[in-house]
């Protein structure tokens, strides 16, 4: 069984990643997103909300869970035995910076993981969980940007509803 896993901070999850994880559930048996507790940034939704919308998220994805990890991902894939990280790419500056990671990564695993990236679907290709909450900061419409559940709980976090 080939398994691959798909980590981020989905704060919140966007279209742009429901994209690269239905692309990546057709590449695999078995898709894990992982949900990471990044120290550097603060985060809007807490651990346990954002593992709620991609559960949401993916309900009709019969080979993908959703999982949280609080320490290295390198960790994780060793002691699950994955050696398959997804990343999505919207630009050259991604790559630049996820290129880095998945050599770290590499040199971490002692050559047993590889990073697999996918380039963004056009449609979603200016979509970031950044730009979604600047817009939802506002009141503006997030609706060609995120499911309707999760356009919900923006506006309930900036007291629109």
């Amino acid at each position: 069984m080939k398994t691959a896993i798909y980590p981020g901070s989905f704060d919140p999850v966007t279209f742009g990643h429901l994209d690269i994880i239905k692309r990546a559930s057709r590449m695999f048996d078995e898709v894990i997103v992982a949900v990471m507790v990044n120290s550097a940034k603060t985060t809007l939704f807490s651990l346990d909300e954002r593992v709620k919308m991609l559960q949401e998220s993916v309900k009709g994805l019969s080979n993908v869970r959703i999982e949280h990890i609080s320490g290295l991902l390198i960790d994780y894939c060793k002691a699950e035995d994955i050696h398959i990280v997804i990343k999505g790419l919207r630009a050259v500056t991604d790559f630049e910076y996820e290129l880095q990671i998945a050599q770290v990564n590499k040199e971490l695993s002692h050559n047993e993981v590889d990073t697999l990236f996918l380039t963004t679907s056009l449609e979603y290709s200016y979509l970031s969980s950044s730009v979604v909450k600047e817009i939802a900061r506002y009141n503006g419409d997030v609706s060609p940007c995120v499911p309707d559940f999760v356009a919900d709980e923006l506006d309930k976090k900036y007291g629109f509803k």
